[in-house]
C-alpha cells in the first residue's frame, strides 16, 4: 500500500542519514573527502556488510520492491540538482586559457583506457567467466575501455567543492577533463549497448543527440536564459516562479539526456553551464545546496553501495585478476592523465593531483557497470572485481591528492598571510 512504502521509506531515509554522518566523520579523521564514507556507508549497510552479519535486519531496512523504487527515484532527483549546482558554478573562462592542456589530459584519459582495455579484453572473454557468451571481442574491449576510462564525475565534484577548488583552475580542468571523458564513456557504453541489441540508431541517437543537446544550450540557451539572470537581479532574489521554471527545465534536460542514452547527469551539468552567472547563480546556490548535499545526494550513493557484493571474489586467482585490472586501471586513467598534463607543461605537483582526480571512478561506474550486468554484457564476477577497483581508486584520490598538492597548497596560503599577519601584530616604532 501507498501508505506503507512511504512510511518505511522515512525508516530508510533515517537509517541512510545516520549511517552516512557517522561515516562521514569517521573518512574525515582518515584525510578522506565525507562524500567517500558516503559511499563506504551504502557498501556498509548492503549484503556485503549489513548482510551477511544480520541478514533479517538488512532485508527489512532494504526490502526489494516499491520502497527502495522510492529510494532510487529520489537519489536520482539528488544526483541531478547536484550536478545542475555543478555546472551553474562552473566558470568556463577559467578554462579558455587552458584549453590545450584540457584536450591533451581528456585524450590521454581515453585512448590509454581504450589500449589497455583491448590488451586485458582476449584473455579476459577467452576465460569465459567475465562476459556473457554472446559477447564479441569489439564488445569486451569497448566496455572495458569505458569503465576505465570513467571519472567519478559527482564524486569529483564534490571532492573539489570540499578541498576548496572549486573556482580554481586546477579544480576547473579537472571537472572539465572529467566530464569530456564520463561523455565519452557514455557515448561508449551506447555503442556497445547498440551492437548487443543489433541496433546501430542507439549510438548514433546517443551521440548526436549529445553534441547537439551541447550546441543547442551553450548557444541559443544560454542567450535565452539570460532573462532568468535580469529579473533575479532586478528583484534580488530568486522567485517562485524563477524557480519553477528553472526546476522544470532541469528535469526536462535531464530526462531528455537520459532518453536519448547519455546518463542524466550530463543534461543536468550543461543546463547548469548555460545558466547566466553572477548574482543569480550565487543564490540559487545558496537556495539549493544545503538541502541537495546533506539530504538528497547521501541517497543516490547509499543506493549505488546498496547492489555490491564484495563477497563475489572468493578465490586467490579471482583476486589476482582483481589486482592485475586495478594496476591497469591505474596506469590507464591517473597515470596517463598525470603524464599529459606534466607533458603540457602543468607543475608536478598540480600533474600528480590532477591524475589522482581523475582516476577515481567512485559510482558513475557502478552505474555503467550495472548497466552492463542488467544488459547481460558481463557476468556478476566480473562486475564484483570492477566495483572493487571503483571502491579503491576512489580511496586513493583524497590521499594522493593531498601528498601531491594539498599540503604544500596551505604552505603557500600560510607563508603569503604571516606577514601581514606579523604586520598587524607588530606595528612599526616611529
Amino acid at each position: 500500500m501507498p501508505a506503507t512504502t512511504a512510511v518505511h521509506f522515512l525508516l530508510e531515509l533515517a537509517v541512510i542519514l545516520i549511517a552516512c554522518r557517522i561515516t562521514g566523520l569517521v573518512v574525515q579523521r582518515l584525510g578522506q573527502a565525507p562524500v567517500v564514507g558516503e559511499m563506504i556507508a551504502g557498501v556498509l549497510l548492503g549484503p556485503s556488510l549489513l548482510g551477511r552479519v544480520w541478514p533479517d535486519m538488512q532485508h527489512h531496512l532494504f526490502p526489494p520492491g516499491p520502497a527502495n523504487v522510492v529510494l532510487y527515484t529520489m537519489a536520482q532527483v539528488g544526483l541531478v540538482l547536484y550536478m545542475f549546482l555543478i555546472g551553474l558554478n562552473f566558470d568556463v573562462n577559467l578554462i579558455k586559457h587552458r584549453i590545450g592542456t584540457a584536450a591533451a589530459v581528456s585524450s590521454a584519459g581515453i585512448l590509454a583506457p581504450l589500449g589497455l582495455g583491448s590488451l586485458i579484453a582476449a584473455p579476459l572473454l577467452s576465460a569465459g567467466i567475465y562476459f556473457d557468451k554472446s559477447v564479441t571481442l569489439v564488445m569486451a574491449m569497448m566496455f572495458l575501455g569505458a569503465s576505465i576510462a570513467t571519472t567519478a564525475f559527482p564524486m569529483l565534484a564534490r571532492i573539489i567543492y570540499e578541498k576548496g577548488l572549486a573556482g580554481t583552475p586546477l579544480g576547473t580542468l579537472a571537472l572539465a577533463c572529467g566530464a569530456a571523458d564520463d561523455a565519452f564513456s557514455w557515448c561508449l557504453l551506447a555503442t556497445v549497448l547498440a551492437i548487443h541489441r543489433g541496433d546501430a540508431v542507439v549510438a548514433v541517437v546517443a551521440i548526436v543527440g549529445g553534441i547537439l543537446y551541447t550546441l543547442l544550450l551553450v548557444t541559443f540557451g544560454r542567450k535565452a536564459f539570460r532573462v532568468l539572470g535580469t529579473m533575479s537581479e532586478r528583484r534580488r532574489a530568486i522567485s517562485p516562479g524563477v524557480l519553477s521554471v528553472v526546476l522544470i527545465l532541469l528535469m526536462g534536460c535531464a530526462w531528455f539526456t537520459d532518453t536519448i542514452g547519455i546518463y542524466a547527469i550530463f543534461g543536468a551539468f550543461i543546463l547548469g553551464v548555460a545558466m547566466p552567472d553572477g548574482f543569480f547563480a550565487e543564490r540559487l546556490t545558496m537556495n539549493l545546496e544545503p538541502l541537495v548535499t546533506t539530504f538528497l545526494l547521501p541517497m543516490f550513493f547509499v543506493y549505488s553501495g546498496l547492489n555490491t557484493q564484495i563477497g563475489l571474489v572468493n578465490t586467490p586467482r579471482l583476486w589476482a585478476v582483481t589486482t592485475g585490472i586495478l594496476a591497469i586501471s591505474i596506469a590507464g586513467k591517473g597515470v596517463a592523465c598525470a603524464v599529459a598534463a606534466r607533458l603540457r607543461k602543468v607543475p608536478l605537483r598540480e600533474a600528480v593531483a590532477l591524475g589522482g582526480l581523475m582516476n577515481a571512478r567512485g559510482l558513475i561506474e557502478l552505474i555503467l557497470l550495472n548497466i552492463g550486468l542488467q544488459a547481460g554484457i558481463i557476468t556478476p564476477t566480473l562486475f564484483t572485481m570492477l566495483v572493487l577497483v571503483a571502491v579503491v581508486t576512489t580511496l586513493m584520490a583524497s590521499p594522493i591528492f593531498e601528498w601531491a598538492y594539498g599540503r604544500h597548497r596551505d604552505r603557500a596560503l600560510e607563508s603569503a598571510l604571516r606577514p601581514a599577519q606579523e604586520g598587524t601584530v607588530t606595528p612599526a616604532v616611529t
